[in-house]
């Protein structure tokens, strides 16, 4: 019968650890246990010691490439404040500072989503929107997500990778060779004239600048005066599309008020759809038809001078060929260039580094807000005003709840239904079983103090206004000229009555 082997190697280690024990001497296991306790120390301390070091030496290495990250925006933010305040007519020139711009806003967006990741979880307590989206992708009633809950989720996935090594390095690549390649730009830029030192236009404060649009400004500028030759008394017309509150009129207003417009006409008219309530002006508020337009075109022309121009906006793409001029297509910023901006009205005057939280929290913040100008400016100035972690986090979730609604009853984001002149069940912090619907969001040119409404959409979504009844709000006052003022109107009642009533409608008028 063969005997059991002896252990070798347990007995050999043995003896090299305590020369005391004899040679060949066995152990049992209640003598192993220090032992083999002390092994397992020794690994797992080496273990640690070794992973310790890689974090540290990654963490050394990734803090050094913010360190460029951040001196590489510098250069460019200060070369995008020195072109934004020279009249640049050149369109390649133009093209280049629209780069620097977007390289811009997504370096910061990159630089913001590391200082504050640290920060996210810690700011918006027990589950983020990370976790929240991530789940719906996977949950049964996905076939029923929305292209405005994609575009929730892809807005989420952009912070995600934002936050990854791999994105550090190729952004800090990218932006080093653009700063490379902007030596001429920057040659070139000093032929230019300077811009009238006025502080919307000289100063990147987001209240009193077209924040994003100068290259479309300057496309407009240069329509306007350009002094092509007349020919049969033909005008010249540029249409100018995109969706609604995305700014057209606004741009428009504010490029005309530019004294070398002023200086190139003696008169200019806007007619905006109120204003077109009868005769044949009353086509331009929907499609026309080529003969339409002809006839239109040809009553302005045989009443304006030659020289005149005509500048058309709407949602619709068909008026692109109703322009002699290329039409200009307004888009909404990018999530990236939508945080720089948020982040500006959100803190003001006060450094966001001051506030890693409420930072991480307004990254949160912009990603339901569908990158709505008026949305931005009215959170921002609500969230301005009280500095406060818990007080974010309450309209984080308030925000969270109010798109998850909205794309839950009707399957679109609630900006969506706002741009298509639909109401809305706002949100509101007050504890309160009343139903709050917004129905209407429209601008007065500088309407007199006597005349604006004391209540602001602030108080009621803070619930300092609850009161039951149908009123007026301000929205925001708009320091950029022409300085409009945005007004909503509200519906506060213990039923959804009104509110239900106006959907049906709504949606039967669609059909």
């Amino acid at each position: 019968m063969p005997q059991p082997e002896p252990q070798v190697g347990l007995s050999l280690f043995s003896s090299l650890v305590d020369p005391s024990i004899p040679p060949g001497t066995l152990q049992g296991p209640s003598e192993m246990e220090p032992l083999l306790s002390a092994i397992v120390g020794d690994l797992v301390s080496r273990a640690l010691s070794m992973v310790t070091q890689r974090y540290l030496q990654s963490k050394g290495a990734e803090e050094e490439k913010l360190q460029r990250l951040r001196a590489v925006l510098l250069r460019i933010d200060a070369t995008v404040e020195e072109a934004e305040g020279r009249h640049i007519t050149n369109q390649a020139m133009l093209q280049q500072l629209q780069m620097l711009r977007r390289g811009m806003y997504r370096g910061y967006y990159t630089l913001d989503t590391f200082r504050y990741r640290a920060h996210r979880d810690e700011a918006d307590g027990k589950a983020s929107t990370r976790r929240s989206l991530a789940l719906s992708r996977f949950s049964p009633s996905s076939s029923r997500r929305t292209s405005s809950s994609v575009c929730d989720a892809q807005r989420m996935d952009l912070v995600l990778d934002a936050g990854s090594c791999n994105n550090l390095d190729k952004m800090l690549s990218s932006l080093e060779r653009m700063i490379g390649d902007m030596q001429e730009f920057v040659m070139f830029l000093g032929s230019y004239p300077r811009i009238s030192q006025q502080p919307y236009d000289a100063y990147l404060f987001h209240d009193q600048v077209m924040f994003g649009r100068q290259m479309e400004k300057e496309t407009i500028l240069s329509f306007l005066l350009c002094r092509e030759a007349a020919r049969n008394g033909s005008l010249g017309v540029l249409p100018i599309i995109g969706p609604a509150r995305v700014g057209k009129s606004t741009l428009v207003e504010h490029v005309c008020l530019d004294e070398r417009v002023r200086r190139r006409f003696s008169s200019i008219v806007f007619f905006s759809g109120n204003d077109l309530n009868g005769g044949n002006l009353a086509t331009l508020k929907g499609d026309m038809d080529e003969e339409t337009w002809r006839g239109l075109y040809t009553s302005a022309a045989s009443h304006l001078t030659p020289g005149s121009k005509i500048i058309l906006t709407s949602r619709s793409e068909k008026i692109a060929s109703l322009g002699t001029a290329q039409s200009l297509v307004l888009k909404f910023l990018s999530q990236e260039a939508y945080w720089y901006f948020f982040k500006t009205a959100a803190f003001g005057s006060t450094d966001p580094g001051e506030h890693p939280n409420l930072a991480a929290l307004g990254m949160e913040i912009v990603v339901h807000m569908n990158r709505s100008f008026v949305a931005a400016n009215t959170v921002a100035s609500l969230l301005r005003t009280n500095l406060d972690t818990r007080f974010w986090r309450r309209v984080l979730r308030c925000l969270r709840d109010f798109a998850s609604k909205h794309l839950s009853m009707f399957g679109e984001h609630p900006t969506n239904l706002l741009q298509k002149d639909q109401p809305v069940y706002m949100w509101t912090m007050a504890k309160t079983s009343n139903v709050v619907v917004m129905r209407d969001i429209y601008h007065e040119p500088s309407p007199k103090i006597s005349e604006v409404p004391r209540i602001t959409a602030q108080d009621v979504l803070s619930g300092r206004v609850m009161s039951e009844g149908t009123f007026q709000a301000v929205a925001w006052r708009s320091r950029i000229p022409p300085c409009y003022t945005y007004l909503v109107s509200f519906i506060v009642s213990r039923t959804d009555k009104h509110a239900v009533l106006g959907k049906k409608r709504s949606r039967q008028e669609r059909i």
